[in-house]
C-alpha cells in the first residue's frame, strides 16, 4: 500500500465519521501534512498543521510544558502526546497527530536515529506510540514516520478502543 493509498482510507474513514485532523510536525518538517492535502478532497477533512522543528516552538505553539521539554526532551512519548493535543486544540480539530524523533545522521540528546514518537489526540484519549524506523537516510527515516503516522491515524478510526 502506497502512502497516498493510506492517506486516501485515512480520508475515507474521516469523511465517513464526519471527522476532522490537524498535524503537529517536527521530524517529518510537513511531509504528514503534505501527504494528508495530496488527496482530493482533503479540504472536507483536514484543518491545518503546525511544523516545530526547534524545540522552543513546541513549547509556545503547541503548549507542550516546559517541564516535558526540560525532563523528558523533544523526542519523549509526553512530548508527542502534548503536540498531538495541543494541535488539535490549535486547530480545533476532531483529532490530532503529532511526530517527533530523530532523522540523523547522528543521535540526539542519547537518543538514536529512527527512534519517532507519535501522538494521536481526540477529544477522550491523547495516545503515543514508538517506532523505530529501519530507514538509514533521513528521508527514509521521514517516509518511515509518515507512514507510520497515517496507519496508526486510520487504524484510531478502525479501532477506536485499541489504540
Amino acid at each position: 500500500m502506497t502512502l497516498q493509498d493510506i492517506a486516501a482510507r485515512l480520508g475515507s474513514l474521516l469523511r465517513a465519521g464526519g471527522l476532522s485532523v490537524s498535524t503537529a510536525e517536527s521530524l517529518t518538517g510537513g511531509m504528514l501534512g503534505a501527504t494528508i492535502t495530496g488527496t482530493p478532497g482533503a479540504s472536507d477533512y483536514y484543518r491545518g498543521g503546525a511544523i516545530t522543528y526547534a524545540t522552543d516552538s513546541k513549547a509556545t505553539v503547541l503548549s507542550v510544558a516546559e517541564v516535558t521539554l526540560a525532563s523528558d526532551g523533544p523526542v519523549s512519548p509526553a512530548t508527542a502526546e502534548q503536540m498531538a493535543r495541543g494541535v488539535r486544540e490549535l486547530f480545533g480539530s476532531s483529532l490530532g497527530v503529532s511526530t517527533t524523533g530523530v532523522a540523523g545522521p547522528t543521535g540526539q540528546d542519547g537518543k538514536p536515529v529512527g527512534l519517532v514518537y507519535i501522538g494521536v489526540s481526540d477529544t477522550e484519549r491523547t495516545v503515543s506510540h514508538e517506532f523505530r524506523s529501519s530507514g538509514t537516510t533521513r528521508d527514509e527515516v521521514r517516509q518511515q514516520a509518515v507512514e507510520r503516522a497515517l496507519s496508526l491515524l486510520a487504524d484510531h478510526l478502525d479501532r477506536p478502543e485499541k489504540s
